[in-house]
C-alpha cells in the first residue's frame, strides 16, 4: 500500500474535526488549500455528494463544455495557469487535481457522501452533519467545530426546464444541457437549442462542427465579449522568459483592471460598449454589415447579467458560416417534430437541447438547524454573503456572477483562516454575526436587486436566498474590486461579530 494509499485508508475513521467543508469543486478545494496553509493546525475533512472532484466541471458534459471566464482570474491566485484564457473542463478538471495532488488534499476527500441533515448544537458548541454513503449505502455522522459551505449554488441533478406545450407529443430527443451523456451521436442531425446564454453559445459551435444544420431558438439575446483565445501579455512575458508565477500574478493584474474598467463603462456608457461589441464580432466574422437585428439586441443592459467570453467569434461565425440559423421568439408547443413558435414558424429537429439553466439550490438543498430549530434562509440576514445572522461557526462560499467565481473562494479562504485563527487567540468556540445597534429598523430586501443582476434562475429562487439590508456589511455587492479592498480589512472585533454569545468590544466584568 502507498503512503497516499495508507493515508486515505486512515482518514476514513475520522468523525470529528476542526473544519468540515461541504463539496470538493472549484470552491471546497481552492478552501481546503487555504485552510492548510493558513491555519495548518487544524484537522478537516471534505465531504463530495460525487465520486470524483471537480463539481459543475464534473456536471456538465455537453459537447464544447468550456469556461466563460479567463483561466487567469478563474485560476486560484496560488497556482499558474499556463494555456489558453479559455479552456475546456476536461483542462480545469486536470487543474484541479493538480492541486489536489500537490498538496496533499486527497486523503481529506470522502467522495460518495450525500449530506442529509446539518444541525448545531449550543450547548456542546458543535455542528452534527449526517451523510449516507453511496457505496454501501450506510449512514454516518460527522461532528465539526466549523462549517464550511463550498457546494455551489444551484441543483446538479434537476435542472430548469419549463413545462413546455405538447413536449409529449414530440418524437425526437429531447435532453437539457445540463444531463447530456456524451455517448449521444449529433453527427448529421437537425439540432435545435433553445436558449441564449453560455451554455447555448457554448455547444452551438461544438454541434455546428458535425451537425447537419443547427437552429437557436431564444426568447432574448445575450451579450457576448468576442475575443482570440489568447492572452498577449502572458504569451509576450514567456517570449523574453518570465517566471510562471510572476507571469500568472502580473496577468491576473492587468485582466482585473480591464475588467473593472469594464464594469464602470458598463454602467456609465452602456450604449458605447455595445458598439464595441459589435465591433468586435465584425472583426471575427469579417463582415462589416453583420446584421444585429433582430437576433443580437438584448433587452437588458450589460450589467445585469454575465457578459459571457465568446473565443474567436464562434457563435457569430457558424451564423455567417451558415451553420446556424436563429429564431428570436417564444415557443408555443412541442409538435411531433420539433416546436412551432408564437409567430407560427416551424423549427424540425430530431435532438432538441434544452439550455434553459438550472435551478437555484440554496445551501445544496440540506436541512439546517440550530439549536432543533429550522433554518429558514430568507428569515436570515446575510453578512457579505457569506455569513448568517443567527448560524453560528459557518460560512458559505458565494463567488461572483461579472467576476471569475474563484477571486472570491482565494479572499474568503483568507478571512475564514483570520476569524478561525482569532477564535483561537481569543479562546472562543462559537462565532456568529447579528445586527448592531445602528442596524435597528434597517429595511430588509430581497437577496440582489432586479436592476444590479436578474438572469432568471436568480429571480426565480430569491425567496430561498438570505435577505439583505441597505449597508454594505449586510449584503453580497456582487463587487469584487469593491470587496478586495474591503474584506482583508474587516475588523473581527467589530460589533457585528458575536463571541461565545459576548458581542465584539463589550466589555465583560466579573462579579466582586
Amino acid at each position: 500500500m502507498t503512503g497516499q494509499a495508507a493515508a486515505i485508508k486512515a482518514s476514513q475513521d475520522v468523525t470529528h474535526v476542526d473544519v468540515l467543508i461541504v463539496g470538493a469543486g472549484i470552491s471546497g478545494i481552492g478552501s481546503a488549500y487555504h485552510l492548510q496553509e493558513q491555519s495548518p493546525g487544524k484537522s478537516y475533512v471534505i465531504l463530495e455528494m460525487k465520486e470524483t472532484f471537480g463539481g459543475t466541471w464534473e456536471t456538465h458534459k455537453y459537447p464544447g463544455v468550456r469556461s466563460d471566464s479567463d483561466l487567469y482570474t478563474f485560476g486560484y491566485r496560488f497556482k499558474p495557469w499556463i494555456g489558453p484564457p479559455i479552456a475546456s473542463s476536461a483542462e480545469i478538471l486536470k487543474y484541479m487535481g493538480e492541486v489536489i495532488e500537490d498538496n496533499g488534499i486527497a486523503p481529506h476527500i470522502r467522495y460518495g457522501h450525500r449530506i442529509t441533515r446539518a444541525a448545531w448544537d449550543s450547548k456542546t458548541n458543535l455542528w452534527t452533519v449526517d451523510a449516507v454513503r453511496a457505496s454501501d449505502a450506510s449512514e454516518v455522522s460527522f461532528t465539526a467545530n466549523f462549517l464550511w459551505m463550498c457546494q455551489g449554488y444551484y441543483d446538479h441533478e434537476k435542472p430548469y426546464m419549463p413545462d413546455w406545450p405538447g413536449m409529449d407529443r414530440y418524437k425526437g430527443q429531447l435532453i437539457h444541457a445540463q444531463l447530456w451523456v456524451p455517448k449521444i451521436d449529433y453527427t448529421g442531425k437537425k439540432v435545435l437549442v433553445i436558449g441564449s446564454g453560455a451554455t447555448a453559445a457554448t455547444v452551438i459551435p461544438a454541434f455546428a462542427e458535425k451537425a447537419a444544420h443547427v437552429t437557436m431558438l431564444q426568447r432574448s439575446p445575450t451579450y457576448f465579449y468576442c475575443s482570440e483565445n489568447k492572452n498577449e501579455l502572458a504569451d509576450r512575458m514567456r517570449e523574453i522568459g518570465i517566471d510562471e508565477p510572476t507571469i500568472h500574478r502580473v496577468v491576473r493584474a492587468q485582466i482585473m483592471y480591464d475588467q473593472d474598467v469594464t464594469q464602470r463603462r458598463c454602467i456609465e456608457e452602456p450604449d458605447a460598449v455595445f458598439e464595441d461589441l459589435k465591433a468586435l464580432v465584425r472583426a471575427f466574422t469579417g463582415k462589416e454589415d453583420f446584421e444585429f437585428e433582430p437576433h443580437f439586441i438584448p433587452k437588458y443592459r450589460p450589467w445585469q447579467q454575465r457578459l459571457a467570453f465568446c473565443p474567436e467569434g464562434d457563435i457569430f461565425r457558424a451564423a455567417v458560416q451558415g451553420k446556424l440559423t436563429i429564431f428570436t421568439d417564444e415557443l408555443e408547443t412541442f409538435t411531433e417534430t420539433g416546436v412551432r413558435t408564437k409567430s407560427g414558424d416551424e423549427i424540425e429537429a430530431d435532438i432538441i437541447v434544452a439550455a434553459t439553466g438550472f435551478n437555484l439550490l440554496m445551501m445544496g438543498g440540506i436541512p439546517f438547524f440550530v439549536d432543533d430549530q429550522p433554518v429558514d434562509w430568507h428569515e436570515t440576514v446575510n453578512y457579505r454573503g457569506m455569513m448568517f445572522t443567527g448560524v453560528p461557526n459557518m460560512v458559505w462560499v458565494m463567488g461572483y456572477f461579472r467576476a471569475s467565481w474563484t477571486l472570491r473562494v482565494d479572499m474568503l479562504g483568507d478571512f475564514v483562516c483570520k476569524l478561525l485563527n482569532h477564535m483561537d487567540e481569543k479562546g472562543v468556540k462559537r462565532v456568529e454575526v447579528a445586527l448592531r445597534d445602528e442596524d435597528h429598523n434597517m429595511p430588509l430586501y430581497d437577496w440582489i436587486e432586479n436592476e444590479n443582476f436578474n438572469p432568471g434562475y436568480l429571480m426565480r429562487g430569491l425567496k430561498l436566498m438570505p435577505r439583505r439590508g441597505d449597508k454594505p456589511e449586510w449584503r453580497h455587492n456582487q463587487d469584487y474590486w469593491r470587496e478586495k479592498d474591503e474584506i482583508p480589512f474587516i475588523d473581527l472585533e467589530g460589533s457585528e461579530f458575536v463571541y461565545d454569545g459576548v458581542r465584539a468590544g463589550t466589555r465583560v466584568t466579573e462579579a466582586a
